[in-house]
């Protein structure tokens, strides 16, 4: 069923377009009802409106809070025109019908946003008459049009403008399931902000925000179907905040894994640091002075296996490193047994626009990457405050995000032999690569640089012969994290056969002395970090 729009009622913070919306219900004989600094800006533009005093027989009071609470704007939203009773009341009320509510809400989190925004401040930004007028219109939506989003405005016009000044019941539905979608939303923005002033770290409920960004071709598989949605902006640099360039294929499901995956690890250094990334797991990490030289550490780390990765950096992408990634392969791949390269993502804080063009034409391959721009990297701005969510069916697990990382001051040394401190340097990039990594990880690093992974088996020892057998005579002096501690002195034993110098791990282990001797008895020095990082 349409239902030709004759009264509409305009009361909207974000004012973008609202003028012409207004004025083109104007001119095709639509009356308007509206409050407070919308009704000045439509007035001051020309636009003929109502004040809502005139309607409700009361002034707005109460500094605004009181303005559309009333049984003469909301009995105009949700009376139903085909039943006798609610025709009957509204004509004894004299209640006006209202066909289409345009509303959207006071910026509650983008006051929040505010780093000197007060509790007062947040709570004078909570609205109570929009989300009322917004779930009643919804609720109505048999009879009324509900507005909520300056993106549909056209979408309005033009169907009134095609159908003799009616909306379809298509669109009304359609509009009202996003304005149920837009007050559960907002709600849940207001929860969390109380929730966090509160202290309370697990709420007895927790509602989810999110906006969905992008329909992706596909999920992990071609048979699932997949979206991508973002929390709302915290101010943290990530894959979120990020902005994908011009150019390249669109971004998959697995892609947004990967990429999130390699940039997370890249944030934990300071220093210019590069990072690939294969199914979540890095095959390359290099720290070193230059960014350049980083890149090619990382690329070197496991050539094969870079071979359609995400490359991460915490440097701008300058044309001097712009060329070496475009020529990965010719320069460092072939004596390694690279078959040629290419990256499905390359993300990093900027990109000169020079680079940029080497990118997408010095091989073919780059005009399929995608460029994924952060902006700069702020360690100080992380969201402390933000879970790391894991599905299972019906339900969900929650945590806090694993956001320790190398902590020099709770390092302990059990053994005899002490790390050098080139040795603890390349301890640390072991250990935040592990953290980073599918347990259970054994991580190998030498000169600040990966050169064997043993990630995601069933258990630790497995991992190590692989990460050893990668490395082959490179283990010869390098450094080794394991992501947990070890249960026996086996993996040690293992380690000192392939030439391990020194050796991260969390302790606490019920055979930590066994452990502990068998380090000694192989000249292994040994650091025990108190802390564990599994990732499943």
């Amino acid at each position: 069923m349409d239902v030709k729009i004759k009264t509409a009622l305009i009361s909207v913070s974000e004012k973008t377009g609202i003028v012409d919306f207004a004025s083109a219900l104007s001119e095709m004989g639509v009356k308007i009802i509206s409050t407070g600094g919308t009704a000045k800006k439509l007035s001051a533009a020309g636009v003929s409106v109502v004040g809502i005093e005139s309607v409700t027989g009361f002034p707005e009071m109460m500094d605004g809070r009181v303005k559309t609470l009333h049984p003469k704007i909301h009995g105009g939203l949700l009376a139903l025109r085909d039943k006798p009773e609610h025709t009957a009341a509204m004509k004894e009320h004299n209640i006006e019908p209202i066909d289409l509510v345009c509303v959207n809400l006071y910026p509650f989190e983008q006051t929040i946003a505010k780093p000197d925004c007060t509790l007062a401040e947040a709570i004078e930004n909570i609205d109570i008459g929009g989300p009322s007028m917004i779930r009643s219109a919804a609720k109505n939506h048999k009879y009324v049009t509900v507005v909520t989003e300056p993106s549909q405005y056209a979408q309005v016009i033009k169907q009134m403008r095609e159908n003799d000044g009616a909306v379809s019941e298509e669109l009304r539905s359609d509009f009202a399931r996003i304005a149920f979608g837009l007050t559960a939303s907002y709600d849940a923005a207001i929860s969390k902000y109380l929730n966090g002033k509160a202290a309370v770290e697990y709420p007895e409920r927790v509602s989810i925000a999110l906006n969905r960004q992008a329909t992706l071709r596909y999920g992990e598989n071609p048979h699932q179907s997949a979206a991508y949605y973002k929390l709302t902006p915290s101010g943290e640099t990530s894959v979120s905040s990020g902005k994908l360039l011009a150019g390249g294929k669109e971004i998959s499901f697995n892609n947004l894994l990967d990429t999130n995956a390699a940039f997370e690890l890249v944030k934990e250094f300071a220093e210019p640091t590069a990072v690939v990334v294969k199914h979540l797991n890095p095959c390359g990490c290099a720290v070193d002075d230059s960014i350049v030289e980083a890149y090619r550490k990382a690329y070197e780390c496991d050539v094969v296996s870079a071979f359609g990765s995400i490359i991460a950096l915490n440097r701008k992408v300058n044309v001097e490193l712009a060329k070496t990634i475009m020529e990965s392969y010719s320069r460092f791949g072939k004596a390694k047994g690279a078959s040629g390269f290419f990256a499905e993502v390359i993300i990093a804080p900027e990109f000169d626009e020079d680079a940029i063009e080497i990118i997408r034409t010095l091989k073919a391959w780059g005009q399929r990457v995608r460029l994924m721009e952060t902006g700069p990297l702020d360690r100080a701005k992380i969201d402390y405050g933000e879970y790391d969510a894991r599905c299972v069916v019906g339900g969900l697990l929650l945590q806090k995000r694993d956001l320790v990382g190398w902590e020099p001051e709770v390092l302990t040394y059990p053994t005899k032999a002490r790390p050098t401190k080139e040795q603890l340097e390349d301890l640390r990039v072991a250990w935040l690569a592990a953290k980073h990594t599918k347990s259970n990880t054994i991580m190998l690093v030498k000169g600040r640089k990966i050169i064997g992974v043993g990630a995601g088996q069933m258990n630790r020892v497995e991992s190590g012969l692989i990460a050893f057998k990668h490395a082959g005579d490179e283990a010869k002096g390098c450094a080794m994290a394991s992501d947990a501690f070890f249960p026996f002195p086996d993996n040690v034993e293992n380690a000192a056969k392939a030439g391990v110098a020194a050796i991260v791990q969390p302790g606490g282990s019920k055979k930590d002395d066994e452990v502990i001797a068998a380090a000694d008895k192989y000249g292994i020095a040994m650091v025990f970090t108190g802390k564990r990082h599994f990732k499943h």
